[in-house]
């Protein structure tokens, strides 16, 4: 039998799942910034704190769901996709553009560039841990 460790670490390592999220979660982030209807969804009252804790998690989403994936890829194209979405508010007659919220999206994908338990760093693989080292 599997202990915890061994259970969490396997799903921390299933990487279609992680892929589904992070496409689940553009799609509901998206959804979410350009409609003018309130849904009743946890959030806090200050918009950039929802900023933050939207990419916090995207950045999260994408370390799982592509580990060997180098953060000066995938990093840019999540504040592209932050820009992206406030061109759209520009557009729309119930948003607005906001450079604050842009910085707070940018803060949001640094800390979750910080180093987090059970997530793989990037970039090639430890010698140490490959069969060929013993």
């Amino acid at each position: 039998m599997e202990t915890l460790k061994q259970q969490l670490t396997s799903l921390l390592n299933y990487r279609a799942l992680w892929r589904v999220a992070f496409v689940i979660s553009v799609l509901a982030i998206g959804f979410l910034a350009t409609t003018n209807n309130p849904y009743p969804v946890p959030s806090s009252s200050n918009d950039k704190v929802n900023h933050l804790v939207a990419f916090v998690e995207l950045t999260i989403l994408t370390r799982l769901a592509w580990p060997d994936l180098r953060a000066i890829w995938y990093a840019p194209a999540l504040l592209a996709f932050g820009l992206g979405i406030e061109v759209i508010q520009a557009n729309l007659p119930y948003r607005e553009f906001s450079l604050a919220d842009l910085v707070a999206d940018g803060a949001g994908i640094a800390i979750g560039l910080l180093p987090w338990p059970g997530i793989p760093k990037a970039g090639k693989p430890d010698l140490r841990n490959s069969p060929e080292s013993l």
